[in-house]
């Protein structure tokens, strides 16, 4: 049986999965906390838009006029 303790790489790789875990865990309370806290913001109503669409065939007036 090895000892454990002569296993460096293996208690590295534990620590960089124990600290990877944390800053996933961290970051999670942490937006899940600001979005939270995070004070309602008022949107501003929407004026509702006119568009005006002219179809011109190549048989209109407006066609030949302006070639």
């Amino acid at each position: 049986m090895s000892d454990w303790t002569s296993l460096w790489y293996v208690w590295l790789i534990l620590l960089a999965v124990f600290l990877l875990l944390l800053c996933g865990v961290s970051a999670s309370c942490i937006k899940f906390c600001c979005r939270k806290k995070r004070l309602p913001v008022e949107t501003f109503p929407r004026h509702p838009c006119e568009l005006a669409a002219i179809g011109i065939d190549s048989d209109s007036t407006a066609h030949s006029t302006v070639t």
